[in-house]
């Protein structure tokens, strides 16, 4: 039975920069209120309260790893559970605003980092810090919100205690037929009930964006996105393509790709990267992984299949297990400035030391010194639960089959049975369906950015969305994960171009990393 290979978020970003810093929080300061915009009503007049509340904005800070902390504005924004019941219960949504430098902005330019489970008031900083003096801080005023059941919004999906996070419940779906029962309980204790964990999915969250657009006094959006953060904004252009000003989408999910087949191109990136990290290993010589690239597969599986039964005790009371080694490696995809952590922390595994790897892989999961973690995995679980299709327990086991065919590098070489999938028993179906954002009317130019050697959300896909929205694709040359945050000049004055003049890239258009 496979209890231990990973199933890959399917659209984490980079998590920080530098990779081993700690996980950012949300600071308040006592201050007093900003100014409120003008409030708009909605199409709807039942919404109008949550289209004309005006919330009040406080000076704070949040913190930024290995960089100073970034002063803005924080606030809740209201918005109802149900939308079709806009008089019952509401969620308070956690809002960074940091206004433009310039004398004359042009208006709010929302941002979100992926995910689906992460908070995006944290990404709202990064951006600041990576694009300080550029025309879109000058121009807009960044916008960071944490999408309903993720960081500070409440309520927030909280379905696993730190310790059972600490043994990869979450990565490992260790629920069997007969054995833990589905999470549905759990998690929708944590959010007060099943109501509010059936509408965590991305269609209520871009009605959230809309109120928010609204709140904010901008006739339209302007908004970035990157990884999950693409599917949000192309849902968004679907539900409301008249009030689309600007959408920039990186790191792209393809729109046309149900679950399995996604899955299937983004296991086969992931051993494509990982045949590149190979590559790039043998070169600096005295790799781990031997003298040979085309060996690199086996030579993995023979160094870390040994923790399935036995895993490596790392001096800290800790152990690094067979998921723990796996996740290192697969954050290590995210980008090829990761690679040398990589092949220190492969080198002192085959030393018999796992401390590197198991530092690696609590960066990706947020886990903190004193052993806690953030919300991020359980609130990625719900929001999947209510956007990807879902599958028998036999299905499931095709779908591990078929994923470790496409990513053998992570096959535990394990008999794999039938398991639950993790979203049994949820109270609703999916919603968000497949294809989605197809054939949309009136909609203005849109720009995907994509990177060739992307592992986590491949180029085809920004080359589906790009097609799919009739919008520009800008491709960049390289190995990483999405680029919002990466400090690449050609994309970054691709898109201020596009965000502030709204001029698209010429047709072909690429970058290199």
């Amino acid at each position: 039975m496979i209890t231990a290979a990973p199933t890959p978020s399917p659209s984490r970003p980079r998590r920080i920069r530098p990779l081993l810093a700690a996980g950012a929080a949300v600071l308040l300061l006592s201050a007093c209120a900003g100014g409120a915009p003008p409030p708009e009503p909605s199409a709807d007049a039942s919404l109008d309260r949550f289209y004309q509340q005006q919330p009040a904005f406080e000076a704070c800070e949040i913190p930024v790893p290995g960089a100073d902390p970034v002063a803005g504005e924080c606030a809740q924004l209201e918005v109802p559970i149900d939308y079709e019941q806009p008089e019952g219960d509401v969620a308070q949504v956690a809002v960074f605003r940091i206004e433009a430098t310039g004398d004359a902005p042009i208006g709010s330019l929302l941002v979100n980092p992926g995910g689906p489970g992460f908070p995006g008031i944290g990404f709202a900083a990064q951006m600041a810090q990576a694009w300080a003096g550029s025309l879109v801080t000058e121009r807009f005023d960044l916008v960071g919100f944490d999408p309903r059941g993720t960081g500070a919004t409440t309520p927030a999906v909280d379905c696993l205690t730190d310790a059972e996070r600490e043994t990869d419940a979450v990565t490992a779906s260790r629920l069997t037929i007969e054995g833990v029962p589905p999470l549905v309980e759990s998690c929708a204790d944590s959010v007060g009930g099943v109501d509010a964990l059936a509408h965590l999915g991305t269609r209520d969250v871009a009605r959230d964006m809309d109120v928010l657009r609204g709140v904010l006094g901008d006739e339209e959006l302007s908004y970035a996105g990157s990884s999950y953060g693409t599917r949000l904004g192309a849902v968004y252009a679907e539900m409301f393509p008249e009030r689309v000003r600007a959408l920039v989408l990186d790191g792209a999910m393809d729109p046309h790709s149900g679950t399995l087949e996604r899955r299937e191109v983004q296991w086969a990136g992931l051993q494509r990267s990982f045949e590149q990290f190979a590559e790039y290993c043998v070169a600096q010589g005295d790799c781990p992984l031997g003298e040979d690239a085309a060996g690199a597969t086996a030579a993995y599986q023979q160094l870390v299949r040994p923790l399935i039964d036995e895993p490596l005790p790392t001096g800290d009371g800790r152990t690094l297990t067979f998921d723990a080694a796996n996740d290192a490696v697969v954050t290590a995809m995210y980008s090829e400035e990761t690679w040398p952590v990589l092949v220190t922390g492969l080198t002192r595994l085959s030393q018999g030391g796992g401390e590197t790897m198991l530092a690696v892989r609590d960066a990706y999961h947020g886990r903190t010194a004193e052993g806690t973690y953030p919300n991020d995995a359980e609130a990625t679980l719900a929001i999947n639960c209510l956007d990807e299709d879902r599958f028998s327990p036999q299905g499931q086991a095709e779908l591990m089959e078929s994923a470790l065919a496409s990513a053998p590098f992570l096959d535990p070489g394990t008999e794999i049975e039938p398991v639950a999938d993790a979203c049994e028993g949820w109270p609703v179906e999916p919603t968000l369906g497949f294809p989605h954002a197809t054939g949309i009317e009136g909609l203005p130019a849109t720009l995907t950015v994509s990177v060739t050697g992307d592992g986590l959300t491949p180029h085809s896909g920004g080359i589906s969305m790009a097609e799919t929205l009739g919008g520009s694709l800008l491709t960049v040359e390289g190995e990483q994960h999405g680029t919002l945050v990466s400090g690449n000049e050609c994309v970054d004055a691709a898109i201020a171009s596009y965000l502030v003049d709204l001029e698209t890239p010429d047709a072909g258009a690429t970058c290199t990393r």
